[in-house]
């Protein structure tokens, strides 16, 4: 039986359809990524100039949503790249075998550390693209206007006079402030650290939804000061904002890193990205303005590229006093994101509340000393200040399995919430407790 020309005629347009449908989906490579669009969209448009016929395809995600994302789509379906800040954030990609080598594609050139940690991984699972530390953004007519001075340490900002003008995000919420709580918390110690974040985050003005809020806010005049990764701070210098960024010395310098994700739907061409990335051509793309990273590669390897007064993170490596360490950091992730939430980001009025109620009584017994208000005002600090979590609890193995576990499983779901629960209530109770004492501290020192 003959087939009709029609028929045939609309086999032949749906045969080349699927073709070219099969062809874009060749030539795409989808990565999924927390950085901002001023970065992606310098490195695709570079990317795609370079190797023409492969598109790339951003999935903008904040860290932890990414990872949720590749966990839950089956091999063949998932994004090819995972490109973001958190080195810890690639160790439990690797745990759970969501990641493929890539040791071939690294850029020989780039040295084998910074400081005391590897830029690649060293079983190949991932490679540092970019470098990043840790540290504070200012706005300089903001700080000038309100009489603040610019901070130069994490414990400058526990001061009075930061009140209402410091501003950061959650944890939660994004993988670079992830990584500057951590890298606070290693620098002090758990208990220290979690006494001076909280006395920080009395002192702000707000938790911000995403990481960007912060060096947003700080770029406009929102707010005076932000904790931020050091590119936020350096993208608005480099712009032409009215900022400034340091680099406090309990910081680290770590890479951000990219990996080929397992199961991904283009891995050959993927591969390529993730070379392009770690080349001399995209690390020269870093310095770009609106981007203001930290090369993998020493300035002596940019090709004369490096723009006069840059950091030098290797140099930076060398003063930091903190070694990084991303096995803890991973072991202990959602305590550390559980723990911020529930006793800041959901609590941030009556700490706010407290701080001030403590700021106040400290003012009136400079001036006018008194040891009953004097003894009151210690415990409104011990029960505003003090971590409802202790680094006793944190160093137990059975409670950190607790909060690794997956919370698909109805036990230990029911569990993690009873804890999250119990403590914001603790954190509430401890606030108020706090503003009265520090309330009846001020009515003693009158």
């Amino acid at each position: 039986m003959s087939i009709h020309p029609k028929i045939q005629a609309v086999a032949a347009v749906l045969a080349l359809s699927a073709g070219a449908m099969s062809s874009a989906l060749a030539g795409t490579v989808t990565v999924i990524t927390s950085f901002p669009k001023e970065l992606t969209q310098a490195y695709r448009t570079a990317f795609e100039k370079a190797h023409p016929g492969i598109k790339l395809e951003i999935l903008n995600k904040n860290t932890v949503q990414g990872i949720a994302y590749v966990r839950e789509l089956a091999p063949g379906q998932r994004p090819d790249v995972f490109w973001a800040s958190a080195p810890d954030a690639f160790e439990v990609l690797a745990g759970l075998q969501l990641v493929d080598n890539v040791a071939g594609l690294a850029n020989k050139d780039a040295p084998a550390k910074v400081g005391a940690y590897p830029i690649n991984d060293p079983k190949g699972r991932y490679l540092g693209q970019a470098l990043a530390g840790y540290g504070l953004m200012w706005n300089t007519r903001y700080m000038a206007a309100n009489k603040v001075p610019a901070p130069r340490q994490w414990a400058d900002l526990v001061k009075p006079v930061y009140f209402g003008h410091v501003a950061m995000s959650s944890p939660s919420r994004s993988g670079t402030t992830h990584l500057t709580v951590e890298t606070l918390l290693q620098g002090e110690g758990w208990d220290k650290g979690w006494h001076q974040l909280l006395q920080i985050a009395g002192n702000c003005a707000a938790i911000t939804e995403r990481s960007f809020g912060v060096p947003d806010g700080v770029n406009n005049g929102q707010f005076g000061v932000g904790l931020v990764i050091d590119f936020f701070g350096l993208a608005g210098k480099y712009s032409g904002f009215p900022v400034e960024f340091a680099y406090p010395d309990v910081t680290a310098v770590v890479p951000a890193n990219i990996a080929l994700v397992a199961g991904g739907k283009n891995p050959e061409e993927a591969r390529k990205f993730i070379s392009y990335a770690v080349s001399m051509e995209g690390q020269q793309l870093l310095y770009t303005p609106a981007i203001s990273r930290l090369p993998i590669l020493p300035p002596s390897a940019m090709g004369g590229k490096t723009p006069a007064g840059y950091p030098n993170p290797f140099d930076i490596a060398k003063r930091a006093k903190v070694q990084f360490d991303s096995d803890v950091s991973e072991a202990r992730y959602n305590v550390v994101s559980a723990v911020f939430d529930q006793t800041i980001t959901f609590r941030i009025k009556e700490l706010q509340a407290a701080t001030k109620a403590i700021h106040a009584a400290e003012a009136a017994l400079a001036r006018k000393p008194n040891p009953k208000a004097a003894a009151l005002l210690k415990d409104a600090r011990a029960a505003a200040f003090t971590p409802v979590v202790d680094s006793s609890k944190v160093a137990d193995k059975e409670f950190l399995a607790v909060f690794a576990a997956s919370k698909k499983d109805a036990a230990v779901n029911k569990r993690v919430t009873a804890l999250e629960d119990h403590w914001n209530t603790e954190a509430r109770a401890n606030y108020e407790r706090a503003r009265t004492l520090a309330e009846q501290a001020l009515a003693a020192a009158r």
